[in-house]
């Protein structure tokens, strides 16, 4: 019982800590980028690649209501968002991700060229990407990142959906602060990233039968 109450209180002294990050204070405003933590594989040259591999267009992913700016979201309770005052991200989550998704993406060996729209080329497939949310829970102990979007492939020059998929990833933040949510948002973006590439290695090997 000494223990389930000294859980309940680190718990609560957590939380009300967290709170606090969201009040207005005289701490300057602090900027994060969005990363992986994890190396990448190394970047296939295109003097290797076979000619007839298929292109990837990757449209900008688009976020979930509440998550459209650079402002750094979190929960206390379930379904109500909020935002630290002193902590953001340089840019929104969904875009922060674009150009990650398809750094990792043109360094598989999958495709010939892996390209982010806009662009006037025309690609074989197209990844839309879509309900982007990064938010940082507190409804439990220790807080953690919820990384979560929506993803499909469709074929560009005879439009049909490949296949669908929602991705959802929860990583434990190592401390109960915003730069906590930060370190645990790069192993959630790499765990998201790696899943992501898998997927559509699938989707390419059963794409005649329009889903996966």
């Amino acid at each position: 019982m000494k223990a389930l109450f000294l859980f309940g209180a680190i718990f609560l002294l957590s939380t009300l800590s967290a709170c606090a990050l969201s009040r207005g204070t005289d701490e300057p405003m602090r900027s994060y980028v969005l990363e992986m933590e994890q190396g990448g594989k190394a970047r296939t040259s295109d003097e290797s690649r076979p000619s007839n591999l298929p292109s990837l267009l990757v449209s900008l992913p688009q976020p979930a209501p509440g998550y459209e700016s650079q402002r750094m979201a979190y929960e206390q309770v379930p379904y109500e968002i909020r935002y630290f005052a002193t902590s953001q991200w340089v840019d929104s989550p969904a875009r922060m991700l674009a150009p990650l998704i398809t750094n990792a993406l043109e360094s598989s060996a999958e495709w010939g060229a892996v390209v982010q729209l806009p662009s006037v080329l025309r690609g074989d497939y197209r990844l839309d990407l879509s309900q982007v949310v990064l938010v940082q829970e507190f409804t439990q102990f220790p807080s953690q990142i919820r990384l979560a979007l929506r993803a499909q492939l469709v074929t560009v020059f005879d439009p049909r959906v490949i296949g669908t998929r929602s991705f959802e990833f929860h990583e434990a933040a190592p401390s109960e602060d915003a730069y906590g949510g930060v370190q645990a948002a790069q192993k959630a973006t790499g765990k998201l990233v790696v899943e992501l590439q898998h997927w559509l290695q699938g989707c390419l090997q059963t794409a005649i039968s329009s889903h996966c």
